[in-house]
């Protein structure tokens, strides 16, 4: 797969795309990432690219000429997706990571200052995403989230094929505890049942703690998801154990 990246601060991109398994992945040729300086389609000599919002008001607006040009240097006569990270965007998910996954090439637009300019929101950009309900100083930061949060998922990419089939999202759930060696440290015991080499009982215990975590810390998760017969049987489970002691346990160390 390949990202291409507009942004006002290519150097931002150095470090974070280059290091641990984004870094093995376009070394391995999984995945290619391509900067590109918004200030270079700028045609000034001072290479402006924002300037004062019409109407009045605070900020400063990046122009649409500017960008454009951007857009369509990089994208060239394909019809390459443009991504725009914009804190008024469709909040990003696993799901959506696995989409955007399924392409050969999308273009990410990191916006800065106040805003872009609406016109190239409305007819250059294809795609609207944030990745939470804040506001940060730029795209930069999202735009990295977005190739990491893809690129993880791309065959090939990790080392153990299955190791985000049991990533947090994946199935609608959270993630179940995790726990190596020592299996005893300062008193804390790993749970039994993981050393019972018994598989299926790993499974359900897996499955139910999933279920738990998820119950506690994101119940809005499980409002959407399908359950199967089992995950219905173990929230059973897990709410006759919290109405046997008469309380909602809200922190699992207790």
């Amino acid at each position: 797969m390949h990202f291409d990246i507009l942004t006002l601060f290519p150097e931002m991109f150095s470090g974070p795309l280059t290091t641990s398994i984004l870094g093995k992945a376009q070394e391995s040729g999984l995945v290619s990432v391509d900067i590109w300086n918004i200030r270079d389609y700028a045609l000034d000599k001072h290479r402006i690219v924002d300037d004062t919002p019409y109407g009045g008001g605070a900020g400063m607006v990046l122009k649409a000429d500017v960008l454009v040009r951007a857009i369509e240097s990089v994208r060239g006569d394909s019809k390459t997706p443009v991504i725009y990270l914009s804190p008024q965007g469709k909040v990003f998910d696993q799901q959506m990571a696995a989409e955007i996954g399924e392409l050969p090439r999308v273009i990410l637009l990191s916006g800065h200052y106040e805003e872009i300019d609406e016109r190239v929101r409305s007819h250059w950009v294809d795609l609207e995403l944030s990745i939470g309900d804040y506001v940060l100083t730029g795209g930069e930061l999202p735009a990295m989230v977005v190739v990491d949060a893809v690129t993880r998922l791309l065959p090939g990419v990790l080392g153990d094929e299955r190791s985000h089939l049991q990533d947090s999202f994946q199935d609608g759930l959270l993630d179940h505890p995790h726990y190596t060696r020592p299996a005893s440290f300062r008193g804390l015991e790993v749970p039994e049942v993981l050393l019972s080499g018994h598989h299926d009982h790993i499974r359900r215990f897996r499955l139910k703690e999933s279920l738990r975590r998820t119950m506690l810390r994101r119940p809005d998760l499980l409002e959407k998801k399908s359950l199967t017969k089992e995950e219905r049987q173990l929230l059973k489970e897990l709410a006759t154990e919290y109405s046997a002691e008469g309380r909602v346990n809200t922190n699992e160390s207790d």
